[in-house]
């Protein structure tokens, strides 16, 4: 499908959502054209220290395939150098599923603090973090603290949802990746698709953030009032911890020097189609989030 100028309008047909297109706005649709010339070109003389630093502040007790989903997606990404900020309880979890990854720990059976944060490229939290007491602080510390922008995801999410007024702290250019029922706890319940697209897109400009709203053709809102939809992903990708590796996967791009528009543009895309090799190899109904993850080369190869 041609990317360009796009009014996307939503309906429904035997239960089936489909798009009717328009020109003459700034809506676009993904394709493997578009998204293929933002990919920088590896510079054969390079080493991990020019790809970035990356941080995921993840994990905690019951819920560390969260984290070390994420942090695999972030070292497939491309991520010069990842560490994981995990608690106690997920250490020795962390260090034998993910050795090329670096662990930091902080807390018991969940994350206490975020110290020395400023030395990262980029910044994920969220998976698997948890609903503790102490989050509200952990979040507003990691906001004032860290200059670049944060990707917000799954427990984060829950926690701003009950906090709203941290929305207000979230870095420029950060990103919130939330599913529909996340997204109806941070800004409230709409009647139809379209309403809760227009409502993503005033909610990026009045605070400057990017919302990846994730779903079938998953829409990104920018601050700039433009608007993308994927075109690569499946039904498949309806299982836990996708969600997690889509956090890996920007995270680390953001690290590598992306905008935040082109992390999450890219990021958005290659997870859709690594998912979509991964569903034409085990189908939909069998395929897991580690697929994806397994299958980010494919996707990137694809692109090439």
């Amino acid at each position: 499908m041609k990317a360009g100028g796009l009014k996307i309008s939503w309906s429904f047909l035997n239960n089936t959502r489909y798009v009717k297109m328009d020109e003459h706005t700034q809506d676009q649709f993904l394709d493997s054209a578009f998204i293929n010339a933002l990919i920088k070109p590896r510079d054969p003389f390079s080493h991990k220290g020019n790809y970035g630093h990356a941080c995921l502040i993840t994990g905690s007790i019951g819920l560390m395939g969260a984290a070390v989903l994420a942090v695999k997606a972030c070292l497939r990404s491309g991520a010069g150098k990842v560490t994981a900020y995990t608690p106690g309880i997920g250490y020795d979890i962390m260090q034998i599923s993910t050795p090329e990854a670096m662990t930091k720990v902080t807390g018991d059976n969940f994350i206490s603090s975020a110290e020395d944060i400023q030395k990262f490229d980029s910044l994920g939290i969220g998976p698997g973090l948890g609903l503790y007491e102490s989050h509200k602080d952990l979040l507003k510390n990691v906001f004032l603290t860290f200059k670049n922008p944060v990707v917000v995801d799954a427990d984060a999410l829950n926690i701003l949802s009950q906090h709203k007024e941290l929305i207000q702290l979230l870095p420029p250019g950060s990103i919130i990746t939330p599913h529909y029922v996340e997204f109806e706890r941070l800004f409230g319940k709409t009647k139809t698709d379209a309403e809760r697209i227009e409502l993503a897109s005033e909610i990026s400009q009045q605070n400057n953030i990017y919302i990846v709203l994730k779903g079938h053709h998953t829409l990104i809102a920018t601050p700039d009032k433009k608007r993308y939809f994927n075109t690569t992903g499946n039904a498949g990708m309806a299982t836990g911890g996708s969600g997690d590796v889509l956090t890996g996967i920007t995270t680390g791009l953001l690290a590598q020097g992306y905008s935040s528009l082109h992390a999450c543009l890219i990021g958005v895309y290659l997870h859709g189609l690594a998912g979509d090799i991964a569903a034409e190899k085990f189908s939909q109904e069998a395929m897991i989030a580690g697929d994806i993850i397994d299958y980010l080369g494919e996707a990137f190869k694809q692109l090439k």
